[in-house]
């Protein structure tokens, strides 16, 4: 059994789903409405935040998804008290009794997950001392943990590199520094956020991230009695305290799921309500929608998606917040390959993530893709030397085919497009998909698919 099969039977078994292929009839416009809780992107974050505390937090809006499972069996190892809250999809995350925990531990508990290395920061500060396997994640690209390492060195950390993984200490403690990101990494951002809170003095952090979920990060912090502020041109000031509280916070809907299930609607001629969705977060991906032919309402607590008029072409640049979300170009893409002309995709954030199209071009998709990218196109983001673009002819009738998830996004692409194929196709690997999905063979369900579901 190879490794990605492993990973996507531990995801999927993590949160009850004891299936890993499922084949589904497609050409059946989904309808209907489903929920998206709180964003993979923040709550696992959140999660960690809490070692920082001195007492109880309560997150709440969790979902019931496979990193969660990851994240709180990080904790619990390393001595967290992770119970479920009174209310559904709560947790309490009590760090009385932090301790450490063996490299060995770590690594079986984390998987493929890069989690750990946001650890490293509350857990010098709590402990003098870390422990990170080697990490893993979605293979869509390198993803270095080379900014980590360095932040966390200017905060006075030693990195010794072993062979099983990496050990940091901090002897002296950890001190407020400046920090100059050469890109507005999220995770970098979350890092530096981590570390500076509880170290002494003052930390300039230059080139932040600014995703929603990173803000929601920063305000979960200060309920915890930190004291930062987001300054112009993406500065963001952290002045450390000597102590902090646990947090009562709930979380941010996950706006990367509610995009997946929009462009399913896109793509299947649906008419998909997304209740948790918001406009604020959403906003660059509804103007592409809207351009690509989609149709929206806006409601207080989601927004309806449906198709509104025969698809067109588009023209997308994937870029950090507030461009367009590397994550939402995948699922759209299925849609675009619907759409009469040509639209073209510029991946500019990982250098990798287009492997998922050779299923769709087996399914009858034309999609080329140019590994270093398209030159002589007038662009507003600057060209970075990993990007690649992908250029989509359509429309292309999909057929059925069997195929396999190769990564959270880009599997549920691949659910997105055997739902749009006529015909049958068998999808497997699809336990990954829970990694980011909360209960989606359940929202498919809700939203009319007809499938099968095939056990180990």
């Amino acid at each position: 059994m190879n490794s990605l099969v492993q990973a996507s039977q531990a995801a999927g078994s993590s949160v009850g789903l004891d299936v890993d292929r499922i084949t589904i009839n497609g050409g059946i416009p989904l309808r209907g409405r489903i929920e998206v809780k709180g964003a993979k992107n923040l709550v696992t974050k959140a999660m960690v935040a809490s070692l920082l505390g001195e007492n109880v937090s309560v997150l709440r809006n969790v979902p019931n998804i496979s990193d969660v499972r990851v994240v709180r069996s990080l904790l619990e190892i390393h001595g967290v008290d992770v119970t479920e809250g009174e209310n559904p999809n709560e947790l309490r995350l009590d760090p009385t009794n932090v301790e450490s925990a063996h490299m060995e531990e770590i690594d079986a508990h984390a998987g493929f997950s890069r989690i750990p290395i946001l650890f490293c920061g509350p857990l010098l500060h709590r402990l003098g001392a870390a422990f990170i396997p080697d990490l893993g994640g979605c293979r869509i690209g390198d993803r270095p943990i080379d900014f980590h390492l360095d932040a966390l060195r200017k905060f006075g950390a030693v990195v010794e590199k072993l062979p099983q993984g990496i050990r940091l200490s901090a002897p002296n403690g950890l001190h407020g520094t400046t920090v100059h990101l050469p890109y507005p990494s999220v995770g970098a951002t979350e890092q530096v956020l981590l570390t500076a809170v509880r170290a002494k003095g003052t930390t300039e952090l230059k080139g932040a991230a600014i995703e929603p979920e990173i803000m929601d990060l920063i305000a979960v912090l200060q309920k915890m009695g930190a004291i930062i502020s987001y300054e112009p041109n993406r500065v963001i000031l952290i002045e450390g305290v000597d102590k902090l509280e646990g947090y009562d916070h709930t979380a941010i809907g996950d706006r990367n799921e509610a995009a997946s299930w929009a462009s399913a609607a896109l793509a299947t001629d649906g008419d998909v309500f997304v209740g948790g969705a918001k406009q604020q977060d959403m906003m660059t991906f509804l103007n592409i929608f809207r351009k690509a032919g989609g149709g929206f309402d806006i409601t207080d607590d989601g927004i309806r998606f449906y198709r509104k008029e025969e698809l067109k072409p588009v023209v997308i640049e994937t870029d950090v917040h507030p461009g367009f979300m590397t994550d939402w170009q995948q699922p759209l893409i299925v849609a675009l390959t619907q759409a009469t002309g040509e639209s073209i995709v510029h991946e500019t954030v990982y250098e990798n993530r287009f492997g998922f199209t050779d299923a769709l071009n087996t399914m009858g998709a034309n999609i080329v893709v140019h590994p270093n990218g398209l030159s002589g196109t007038p662009r507003r983001v600057p060209r970075r030397n990993l990007e690649q673009a992908a250029v989509i002819n359509g429309p292309t009738p999909l057929h059925g085919a069997d195929i396999e998830v190769p990564d959270l996004r880009g599997g549920f692409s691949h659910l997105i497009a055997a739902l749009t194929a006529e015909g049958r196709s068998t999808v497997s690997n699809v336990g990954i998909i829970s990694r980011g999905y909360e209960n989606f063979i359940v929202k498919l369900q809700q939203l009319g698919a007809d499938f099968v579901l095939e056990t180990k």
